[in-house]
């Protein structure tokens, strides 16, 4: 058997591609929309990737299943669990779709995959024991678990109401959770965990940065699996559902797309943005429906002069794909700015793979700086450790702190207004234009990138950029105002 961990570390995202090496034959499960990184991993390891498998409709990224089956010619293995509302809707009637329920088995090759209902993450998640029959196995090596357990986590079950919009879902789904990882004490302790995600990842609170995992291990020291195995259903029900991250805006998107179906990308190929001239340039800032991204990662320079009306997006990190799914629409025509051509690639990929596929232009920072100043901007920035002074000098001005609800919970600046930087596009009605806004957060990246957005909508913002504790603590208090 070949086994391959393929990462996305943007999205902290991880496919599989599970090979038998007698047949040559390959399935790759819980594939992203740029298949063609897969399709390479297989020929070189002489594979072809003939099945396709998905453990659940996906909310953090476009899933490649569509994408395969319909351009490659695959087969393609989903769930057929949850009732009528979480079925794959775009593969119903396709004879190359198979759908699974509890239980069911499907092979490449001496390779047998045998799906396990695990819901509670979503109603219709699977995940799949692997056993290696060439190999000369009777029983699994290994568990793809996809968002249901994780090294050191178990998979949100707040989603279908934090990100989807479904009022009441989220304690009915972390009860099934509940039920569901309790339901794993018959599996045997050897098994590998194969997580679809690790550290970085929105889809969970405390995701480890180490790989994979063994099945005793995590029943022992991941809290949340342990709490579940050992505790009463009402404990691990609160403690799962508390200090959740709120969910970037693209994942409701990301729900209904992966569900009615990705768009197939044209040929099967990925965009090919434009380098656009000095002159062309100049035209494209302010047309309707286009977006700048600049994708530096050096916050002050950005402040200091950037293109009118770009956003802070840098390529590293995985802040991109939250920059541009959190304040961009889906029919936005972006242009990016680059520190070099080479990183114009990875920078469409990782659009495309939240379903921005307008990806028409590109320039360099260096170009950019050759510019008309008219075409120019800069952003009034304060460290933390002046909020004191400034609020002083003008007290009428509004703080907004960008962190989550729980670290507002925590300790706060008195009188500061809380939304998380990734719903800012939802709740920005809730946003005072009549007075000067101060943007802080923990250390001052997550109020830089939502700066640039909140300056679209008012001339007088000001980024509080550095630590949170360098706050004076006459500012603060504890707990709600």
């Amino acid at each position: 058997m070949f086994l391959r961990q393929i990462t996305d570390a943007s999205l902290a995202q991880n496919a599989y591609l599970i090979g038998c090496q007698r047949t040559g034959e390959a399935v790759i499960v819980d594939p992203e929309r740029d298949v063609d990184r897969y399709l390479k991993v297989a020929a070189e390891n002489d594979l072809r990737i003939t099945a396709v498998a998905e453990t659940h409709i996906h909310a953090d990224y476009l899933s490649g299943a569509r994408e395969l089956m319909e351009h490659h010619g695959v087969k393609a293995y989903l769930s057929s669990e949850g009732g009528p509302d979480w079925q794959f809707e775009w593969a119903q009637g396709n004879p190359k779709a198979h759908f699974l329920r509890d239980g069911d088995s499907f092979h490449v090759g001496k390779i047998e995959l045998k799906a396990l209902l695990t819901a509670g993450h979503t109603p219709e998640h699977l995940s799949f024991l692997v056993t290696d029959h060439g190999g000369g196995a009777t029983e699994p090596m290994g568990l793809l678990s996809g968002d249901f357990i994780f090294v050191g986590d178990v998979g949100r079950p707040d989603l279908l109401e934090s990100a989807a919009g479904q009022a009441g879902k989220m304690e009915p789904s972390a009860r099934t959770l509940y039920s569901s990882l309790r339901a794993t004490g018959e599996l045997p302790e050897h098994l590998q965990i194969l997580p679809a995600h690790g550290a970085g990842s929105a889809c969970g609170k405390a995701l480890g940065a180490i790989p994979t995992s063994v099945l005793g291990y995590e029943r022992q020291f991941n809290s949340a699996f342990k709490k579940a195995l050992t505790e009463g259903e009402d404990e691990f029900v609160k403690e799962i559902l508390a200090g959740q991250p709120a969910p970037p805006l693209y994942f409701a998107r990301m729900k209904r797309d992966n569900k009615a179906g990705p768009a197939l990308l044209p040929e099967g190929r990925l965009p090919q943005p434009k380098h656009l001239t000095m002159a062309e340039l100049s035209e494209f800032i302010g047309a309707p429906k286009t977006a700048v991204l600049d994708l530096r990662a050096d916050r002050t320079s950005f402040m200091q002069r950037h293109v009118k009306g770009a956003l802070l997006a840098p390529l590293a990190g995985g802040k991109l794909p939250i920059v541009a799914g959190s304040y961009l629409q889906e029919d936005a025509q972006i242009l990016l700015i680059v520190h070099d051509p080479s990183e114009v690639d990875e920078a469409v990929r990782q659009l495309v793979r939240i379903g921005l596929d307008d990806v028409a232009a590109w320039v360099t920072l260096a170009e950019t700086q050759e510019v008309n100043d008219a075409l120019m901007a800069t952003q009034a920035y304060i460290t933390t450790d002046q909020l004191h002074e400034a609020l002083a000098a003008q007290p009428q001005a509004q703080v907004l702190d960008v962190r989550g609800a729980d670290e507002y919970a925590e300790r706060h600046v008195k009188g500061a207004l809380n939304i998380p930087y990734t719903r800012l596009a939802a709740r920005i009605a809730e946003v005072p234009k009549d007075r000067r806004l101060y943007v802080h957060c923990g250390s001052g990246l997550r109020a830089s990138l939502a700066t640039p957005f909140l300056s679209r909508e008012s001339n007088d913002v000001v980024l509080v950029d550095g630590a949170f504790g360098k706050i004076a603590g006459d500012l603060k208090t504890t707990g709600s105002d």
